[in-house]
């Protein structure tokens, strides 16, 4: 499944449902066909997202460095939570400033 987060204030923003289900939890937002950020809501989410991300780098410092050597060997590298959760933040700050809503599925 495919999650679509869209805003009147902002472009919108597509992420895979195992992505997108994981930053839902993190901001403790049920996954589900549909739904809403009000904008009451959205600095205790991008504060929860930040706060998630902030965890991930000072933990996974040392992973971190062996994805690097790996990627310096031609390995994959993985993609972090900080890169996952930048469009969904952004999406967020722009619309609470814009005082608009963000939705999927709707």
């Amino acid at each position: 499944m495919l999650y679509e987060f869209k805003s009147k204030a902002t472009g919108t923003v597509v992420m895979t449902g195992e992505v997108a289900e994981r930053l839902l939890a993190i901001v403790g937002k049920a996954p589900g066909r549909t739904g809403i950020f009000t904008v009451e809501q959205m600095g205790p989410a991008i504060a929860a997202l930040q706060d998630a991300v902030g965890l991930e780098k000072s933990t996974q410092a040392s992973e971190a460095q062996e994805d690097q050597e790996g990627a310096a060997a031609g390995g994959p590298r993985a993609v972090s939570l900080a890169q996952r959760a930048w469009p969904l933040i952004d999406m967020l700050r722009t619309a609470r400033s814009a005082d608009e809503v963000v939705t999927w599925g709707v």
